[in-house]
């Protein structure tokens, strides 16, 4: 047999040495010379099937972003009332009932009494119309204005995900309230 070589520990220098070599002897042409040597008819062109399956699919995945808004929305409504709760029964306003002296002090206590629950009835409101886009989004007809039946822009949702009218028809609305309340219809 013949004698083998003694082999040298292979340190970092002796690595670079060996692997440079091969990296200059290799060489492969980019991906995008590949392409272009192709031709425009290697491009796949999707179907009318494919397409709807794409927007459906983004349509879905619009669905579940607007759920999961609606869904944090709520969420945080329930804290504000938790607190607003909470603050009322710790004392607050029993702090104003123990200092009360005179009807004056009186009044400031049913002034803030009638705040706190004007906050809770707001919401309320809240809560009642967020559950109304979480069904309407169950339904499909999330999204969709109650006056004139066009699209709420994505801008309005993602400011006001509970809303029910686009910006027009909700002008309009402001506006006639406005009237009826100078009139004294409201």
């Amino acid at each position: 047999m013949a004698e083998k070589k003694a082999k040298k520990p292979v340190t970092k220098e002796t690595a670079k040495k060996k692997a440079t070599p091969a990296a200059k002897k290799t060489k492969v042409s980019p991906p995008a010379k590949r392409v272009k040597e192709a031709g425009p008819l290697s491009k796949p062109k999707a179907s009318a099937s494919a397409k709807h399956v794409q927007k459906k699919e983004s349509e879905e995945e619009r669905n579940l972003r607007l759920k999961r808004l609606l869904v944090e929305k709520r969420k945080e409504v329930l804290r504000e009332i938790k607190n607003d709760t909470s603050r009322y029964i710790k004392g607050e306003s029993k702090q104003l009932v123990d200092t009360a002296l005179d009807d004056g002090d009186w009044s400031i206590v049913d002034l803030a009494e009638d705040i706190n629950l004007q906050h809770l009835g707001a919401h309320r409101e809240d809560l009642l119309k967020i559950d109304e886009a979480i069904r309407k989004l169950a339904e499909g007809t999330y999204g969709i204005c109650e006056d004139c039946g066009d699209e709420i822009s994505e801008q309005r949702l993602k400011i006001l995900p509970y809303a029910i009218c686009c910006i027009d028809c909700k002008e309009k609305r402001e506006r006639m309230e406005e009237i009826q309340r100078r009139e004294g219809l409201l």
